[in-house]
């Protein structure tokens, strides 16, 4: 999927509606319109990078910053106490349907282990 036709890029450039709850110069943090958990936030980068895969060297700084952002995120929305999961999916097979690197913080309920 080209820039011009992904939807978390049309987000950023506010061409699609959002509920924000966070926004700096490298991400942005909206509300999952299909949330499965009662704190489900997707946290993206404003550089389209279809997945973490294609991620490298130069991108470290951002990929901490998105991390670092869900953490304060959760803090921020009374989650962080009783804890929180921080997922990135990575191509198809790895559940990822949006090719735009993106993490989803979830929080609100008891989350078990191993997922899926």
């Amino acid at each position: 999927m080209s820039e011009e036709n992904c939807i978390f890029c049309k987000i950023i450039k506010r061409e699609i509606p959002a509920e924000l709850v966070y926004e700096d110069d490298i991400c942005i943090a909206f509300n999952d319109i299909q949330p499965q958990a009662p704190m489900h936030v997707l946290i993206i980068p404003r550089e389209h990078l279809r997945s973490l895969d294609e991620a490298s060297e130069k991108h470290t700084a951002m990929l901490g910053h998105l991390l670092l952002t869900g953490a304060e995120i959760a803090r921020r929305q009374d989650f962080a106490e009783n804890g929180y999961r921080t997922v990135i999916n990575t191509n198809s097979d790895g559940g990822q349907t949006v090719f735009h690197l993106h993490v989803h913080l979830l929080g609100g309920r008891l989350f078990i282990f191993p997922p899926g």
